[in-house]
């Protein structure tokens, strides 16, 4: 069955909760009461037709005045005016946004440089007009389950197109990324004359947080992330991320790499990547940042050697420009320091798998990362992104000596610390640290395995020093 007609016929309750369903209900009669229209839009009507959940709903109120809808509002539930200005209402606890129709002005660079002005009697044409994409575009009447759509958004949903509404698209340069991540998305097509209109476009006074957070749903929900940075290629917006760009036309040694450059490479890897994310979309994220970044290194380093293309010390090559494309992005600190761990080391598992390295060298390498389970899956991701070879052996045989060391998922922690020492005659100070040091290299060398035993182990260490 088409899957507009299977919606239509099933309706929109069977996704939302029963508390949303009742207020959405009374706040549809109340608003057709007073002469108005209360309408689903954007992401919400999206989804639904996808047959996808709708974490966040969005209303749409037309024909009724602020102070009149507020007064609708008020015995339905508690609510907030975030936008008040803009005609904007969040209710509280719930996913459920009520917005009124509004006319925007530029008035100055970015997203945020506009003047809005709620507008109860804007034509539902020109509303939808103000959208980013068609598909974002598609209002739904909650009581009869009848669909406005003046911009073409579900016929594009059944091609499966990605277009712009209207030349207002080119007002907020931050549509461009939001076309990356819906394409990777939705597995979209992106319109020629989307394209082209996005080719115009300068990131002009964008502000990084929202940068950031179209990265981040790129990463975390994107099904094929290759499509969204070919989008990103093809709207000539990769220049704005030049760590990325200086990866197309990277070349590879074809035998290790048949895929292609080190772009190609990377797109498969974050394809890979994508199709085995956790439940976590923190460690989601981090592993999918270390996948994007971890050949970054290459550009610089990529020479002929013995005839063949070889990029030596690329992964430690690729800790600048990691932390220079991350830092455009974001201010979190240990974000960034927990990507570029796992870009520095990407390539130390399949040099221990070389010389079957013993528990010693797996330790360290769990110390140096914090988390060995994140660079097994990025170790994954860049073996699955070679096609047609196959991943190789590094990553199973790393995890089950990671496992029997049970070093997995958590480095390896100091037996004995200072406090241990005090009470046998040591005091702070750095010849303490000294100490503590060797403690932990030699434990790490499985020559200490208890705290007794490491205590025992810095009385003699104290002798030697004191000798």
């Amino acid at each position: 069955m088409d899957p507009i007609t299977e919606f239509v016929k099933c309706g929109w309750q069977k996704y939302v909760d029963a508390d949303v369903r009742g207020i959405v209900d009374a706040l549809a009669r109340e608003v057709r009461a007073a002469g108005g229209r209360a309408l689903f839009v954007g992401g919400c009507v999206r989804d639904w037709i996808m047959e996808r959940t709708a974490n966040d709903l969005d209303l749409e109120v037309f024909g009724v005045a602020p102070e009149h809808l507020e007064a609708i509002l008020r015995p339905l539930g508690r609510f907030d005016a975030v936008g008040k200005a803009f005609g904007v209402y969040k209710m509280a606890g719930l996913p459920l946004d009520v917005s009124l129709p509004r006319r925007e002005r530029k008035t100055a660079p970015g997203h945020r440089g506009f003047d809005i002005e709620p507008d109860p009697s804007l034509p539902l044409h020109s509303a939808a007009a103000r959208r980013d994409f068609t598909i974002n575009a598609i209002l739904l009447d909650p009581m009869t389950r009848e669909i406005e759509d003046p911009c073409g958004g579900v016929r594009d949903l059944r091609d499966l197109r990605l277009r712009h509404t209207s030349a207002a698209f080119a007002e907020d340069p931050l549509r461009v990324l939001r076309g990356m991540q819906f394409v990777a998305r939705f597995n979209l097509e992106p319109d020629p004359a989307t394209v082209a209109l996005c080719r115009t476009i300068q990131p002009e006074g964008l502000a990084r947080e929202r940068c950031f957070e179209e990265w981040r749903k790129l990463l975390l929900l994107g099904e094929h992330l290759s499509a969204g940075l070919t989008f990103l290629r093809d709207t000539g917006w990769v220049a704005h991320t030049p760590e990325l760009a200086a990866l197309i036309a990277c070349p590879q040694d074809p035998e290790w790499h048949p895929e292609g450059d080190v772009w190609d490479h990377t797109l498969h890897s974050l394809d890979a990547f994508a199709a085995d994310r956790t439940g976590d979309p923190h460690e989601n994220l981090v592993v999918g940042l270390a996948v994007l970044c971890h050949d970054l290194g290459k550009p610089a380093t990529t020479a002929v050697i013995d005839g063949r293309w070889r990029s030596p010390g690329h992964e430690g090559a690729g800790e600048a420009p990691t932390r220079s494309f991350l830092a455009r992005l974001t201010n979190q600190t240990s974000l960034i320091e927990d990507v570029v761990k796992l870009v520095v080391a990407h390539m130390r598992p399949m040099a221990l798998r070389s010389t079957d390295a013993g528990p010693s060298a797996i330790r360290r390498l769990a110390r140096d990362v914090g988390r060995l389970d994140r660079l097994l899956r990025v170790v994954e991701a860049d073996g699955r992104g070679r096609p047609p070879l196959d991943e190789g052996d590094v990553a199973p045989w790393l995890r089950k000596r990671a496992e029997a060391l049970a070093v997995e998922r958590a480095a390896p922690k100091p037996l004995v610390n200072g406090r241990d020492l005090l009470p046998h005659g040591f005091t702070p100070g750095p010849a303490l640290g000294q100490v503590l040091r060797r403690l932990f290299e030699e434990q790490l060398d499985g020559r200490i395995e208890s705290r007794e035993a490491g205590v025992a182990r810095a009385l003699e260490i104290k002798e030697e020093m004191s000798a």
